[in-house]
């Protein structure tokens, strides 16, 4: 599916599901969020928002679930935390340890006058949220597969269409943005979960979608 199809059957995945959604996405947000502001005053706090890792796999589940059988149930995210909360946990260590080296990284070389190699950082910094964008809704979906072989999944996605990917991307950080420019409720309970839908609206085959139902328990 391309990023435009995918962005438009996310949102009526969205409507479709928007207060369980509602409910799902205002949960991670306020274990999340606190922390989040927390560390900007104590940093040490930040290293707790690796433990969000399985909430968010949890809400990946649901988000794939939603976009690849229209339907959901709030019993579902406690499948999905069930399933995904190891893979959750590695997800989001390695998350949080390359979104640090690419922050420190654009720092250190802006401070030091090479804006080229800080512009280089900061577009590495967005291949990365590219390449995540790609990587959770696969590898809640293929959870019984190792990591490593989903990863390089999500490597061959991203590789295969990288201006679709890239345009997803964008479109999905303008929308979070734009949720956090209007008053930070709409990033807070529905603009994360719509990045999910999105993101696994792009990524999952539709020929493979017909085999949910069979792979997660109602």
């Amino acid at each position: 599916m391309t990023a435009r199809g995918a962005l438009s059957a996310a949102l009526a995945d969205l409507y479709r599901q928007s207060w369980r959604f509602f409910l799902l996405n205002a949960a991670l947000s306020a274990i999340v969020v606190p922390f989040a502001i927390g560390g900007l005053w104590v940093p040490a706090l930040w290293l707790l928002l690796v433990a969000a890792g399985p909430l968010v796999a949890a809400l990946v589940h649901c988000a794939v679930v939603a976009a690849t059988t229209e339907e959901l149930r709030l019993s579902d995210a406690l499948v999905g935390l069930r399933l995904h909360w190891r893979r959750g946990l590695v997800l989001g260590l390695i998350l949080a340890a390359a979104a640090i080296a690419g922050i420190h990284a654009i720092e250190f070389y802006a401070g030091h006058g090479a804006l080229v190699l800080a512009a280089v950082a900061v577009y590495l910094l967005l291949a990365l949220v590219v390449f995540q964008l790609i990587l959770w809704p696969l590898a809640v979906y293929e959870h019984d597969v190792p990591v490593r072989d989903v990863a390089a999944h999500a490597l061959n996605a991203l590789l295969r269409r990288p201006l679709q990917a890239l345009a997803l991307g964008l479109a999905l950080i303008v929308v979070n943005a734009a949720g956090l420019v209007a008053a930070v409720m709409p990033f807070l309970t529905l603009t994360i979960a719509y990045s999910f839908l999105a993101a696994a609206r792009f990524v999952l085959p539709p020929s493979r979608m017909e085999e949910v139902e069979d792979r997660w328990p109602a």
